[in-house]
Parts: C-alpha cells; sequence; structure tokens
C-alpha cells in the first residue's frame, strides 16, 4: 500500500539531493534494525511539488512525498509513529497522510520512475555499477525481484523487468548517498508477470538500495 504525505512548506532550502534525509526519517518511524538489515520491502519517492531554483528546491506553499510498503502492519506502524514525530526536515513536517490502494494491474505494465534505479553487485570484491546500456541490467533486475519475492514465500517464474530503452529521454546520472556516488537509471521499465507481482513491485520498487531512496515506480 502506498501513502502519501503532505508537507508544510519549508523554511530553509532544500537540496536536489536530499534522499538520504528522507531515508533517515523513514528509518526513524521504521526504528526496527532487523528490517534495515533484510531486503528492504519498501521504496519511496523524492520530495514532490516544489520550485526549482538555481541551486535548490522551494516549497513555498507545500510539498508531498509517498512511501510504499508491502506489509500493512509495517505501514500502520509508521503511520503512528509520523504522528508523534511529524517533523521530516528543512521546517518541513506532515500535515495529513493520504491512503492509495494499489492500482489495478494486468501481466504487463510500463512505469515511469518516481527515483533513478540503482543496479550494483560486488564481483571479485569490487562492486560493479550497471546502466541501462547493458544488455545485463534487465536481468539483474528480475533477479532482485525474485529474490525479494523469495522472502515472502512467493514464485512467479513469468516475472521480467526489462529497461524501456525506445525511451528518448533514458539519462544515467551520478547521484551521492552520504558521500557514495552512484551510478544510476533514469528509464522507464516494463515487467511483465502475474499481476501480484507487478504490484508487489510497485510497492517495494526496483533495483538496490530501494530502502535508501531508489527505484521507487509510478
Amino acid at each position: 500500500m502506498r501513502i502519501v504525505l503532505k508537507l508544510t512548506k519549508n523554511n530553509a532550502s532544500v537540496p536536489f539531493e536530499h534522499h538520504s534525509i528522507l531515508a533517515g526519517a523513514l528509518h526513524k518511524w521504521v526504528n526496527d534494525a532487523q528490517i534495515h538489515d533484510n531486503l528492504s520491502l519498501y521504496s519511496f519517492s523524492g520530495l514532490r511539488g516544489g520550485i526549482a531554483r538555481k541551486e535548490y528546491l522551494d516549497f513555498p506553499k507545500s510539498g508531498n512525498w509517498f512511501i510504499s510498503v508491502y506489509d500493512t502492519t509495517l505501514l500502520m506502524k509508521i503511520i503512528k509513529k509520523i504522528q508523534l514525530q511529524p517533523a521530516i526536515a528543512y521546517g518541513m513536517s506532515v500535515s495529513e497522510v493520504v491512503f492509495c490502494k494499489e492500482p489495478l494491474f494486468v501481466t504487463e505494465q510500463r512505469f515511469m520512475l518516481a527515483r533513478p534505479i540503482f543496479i550494483k553487485r560486488t564481483i571479485e570484491n569490487k562492486v560493479r555499477h550497471y546502466l541501462y546500456t547493458d544488455e545485463e541490467a534487465d536481468t539483474l533486475m528480475t533477479e532482485t525481484m525474485h529474490n525479494k519475492l523469495k522472502s515472502i514465500g512467493i514464485a512467479d517464474p513469468s516475472l521480467s523487468i526489462m529497461f524501456d530503452r525506445s525511451y528518448e529521454n533514458a539519462k544515467i546520472k551520478l547521484i551521492s548517498y552520504k558521500g557514495i556516488k552512484n551510478k544510476v537509471n533514469w528509464c522507464p521499465i516494463i515487467i511483465k508477470g502475474k499481476p501480484e507481482t507487478i504490484q508487489f513491485a510497485w510497492n517495494v520498487g526496483i533495483g538496490n538500495s530501494t530502502g535508501i531512496g531508489f527505484g521507487s515506480l509510478i
């Protein structure tokens, strides 16, 4: 399930790369080391609804931020924590929580991204970041989703995830997370599989590190 958090206006400049701050707020609400250490069965967007200034984002009236979670029990826990600790950062706080039920999906869906997709693997003690231009990228995204499905006891042999390489505005960006630079992909994806699998993917996000702000879908 997805919740959209409606936020108050900011009183300090919001940097373009602010997802580590949002991850910190979410982890504060979750407050469970075991969840952080396991595969992340949740994803979240960046701050939305702002105005891009020359060097920062501004939210003169309000903003919003969505969080998607597979486990409704965890989602309820997050909402209770938000009620107790609504402050996020930059003077912005949660003013309202809106529930968004999962859409009805079919066996093939194309998605745009709310956050870029990060794909990595460690090979011979070296970390490699994979790009939408790499042939292996589709296989690795699918592999990660199979692992997440396996963690909840579900298998879907029909599942496949691929970048929509026909998209003319696809980009590769370098995004820093706590000082570590990551090559990430701004490119739509196409998911094939059971509708309930696609619904799961819509909640948990695509690729690696969805728990710190990569791979959320819209």
